[in-house]
């Protein structure tokens, strides 16, 4: 069941189009990546879906319905410009950003309680934004956007700024927010990060969605049939052999094993490949090498900018 669904999104800023007719479908309970290059349009679309701006043209649906101003209360949003007031007391402004979403005081502050001690942060409860760095004003950022438990939480750029540890620490709190039940609208430029937390994601460039569909199904659409093969036998033999049908990209040697990256210039059969390897060298290794979402991202992009 679809959590989320935007159609045929519209929004202009003068005579400047940040969105045409974009539409994604958000699956409950699952991490939905929104990517993009810079200026593509994808932060609009946040603010749209957060209510902060309303679409020029295009309907909004949410949890079976037309999304509604007060289901800002069960949206959590983490902006790329953050935004704490810096002389205010941590604990202090937490309680009232919690209160801004419908939570009673008693139970912003045990929930709050139970995220300041997870972080190991209690000791910041009575300091002031100012006296904190840049990443530990965004984990407290953090914890004011997820402490009322909503149903959907949107998360825009959340490791920026973050150390490896600090990073690693959110990316494991996002994923328990989903298997506890959250549904996460995650963008970000660190591909590395969406293959490891996303389910789905949706690919905007210029204000046009160009691609979207599961992450798993979009790296399989876009390989190119290449092989890696660790091997020990005479490559000049094996070079002969493989001439015909593939192209070898890459190949080095050494004392223990040789490696080989090749691509098939028709044909599309694994077997076919260890067929024409076999009389010739002892296999160690074979797999296909499926591109990263970087790859794919580069690809795609660089492609839709030429037309």
């Amino acid at each position: 069941m679809e959590l989320l669904i935007a159609k045929n999104i519209h929004k202009e800023f003068g005579n400047t189009k940040a969105l045409t007719d974009v539409g994604i479908s958000v699956a409950e309970g699952c991490i939905f990546g929104l990517l993009g290059p810079n200026g593509a349009g994808k932060t609009t679309l946040l603010r749209i879906i957060n209510q902060i701006t309303g679409p020029d043209k295009g309907e909004l649906f949410f949890d079976g319905r037309k999304l509604q101003a007060h289901d800002i209360e069960k949206i959590g949003y983490l902006p790329e410009e953050r935004g704490l007031y810096k002389k205010m007391k941590i604990g202090e402004q937490a309680i009232y950003l919690a209160r801004l979403k419908g939570l009673g005081k008693r139970e912003a502050i045990r929930n709050l309680k139970e995220w300041f001690s997870k972080f190991e942060i209690e000791a910041w409860w009575d300091k002031k934004v100012e006296e904190l760095s840049k990443g530990m004003q965004q984990k407290v950022q953090f914890i004011t956007t997820v402490v009322h438990r909503p149903k959907l939480l949107i998360f825009d750029e959340p490791f920026s700024g973050f150390d490896p540890i600090n990073a690693s620490l959110i990316k494991h709190e996002i994923l328990q927010l989903r298997n506890n039940g959250a549904t996460i609208i995650f963008s970000t430029h660190d591909m590395g990060s969406v293959e490891e937390l996303c389910d789905h994601i949706a690919l905007i460039n210029k204000s046009e969605k160009i691609l979207d569909g599961p992450i798993n199904k979009i790296r399989e659409q876009y390989k190119s049939n290449i092989f890696e093969v660790t091997y020990k036998g005479d490559f000049n033999k094996l070079h002969s052999s493989l001439s015909n049908r593939f192209k070898i990209l890459e190949h080095t040697e050494n004392s223990q094993a040789n490696s080989l990256k090749v691509q098939y210039l028709n044909g599309n059969s694994n077997n076919e490949l260890l067929s024409t390897l076999l009389p010739f060298v002892e296999i160690i290794s074979f797999k296909e090498l499926i591109p990263s979402m970087n790859d794919v991202f580069i690809k795609v992009v660089e492609s839709d900018n030429k037309c």
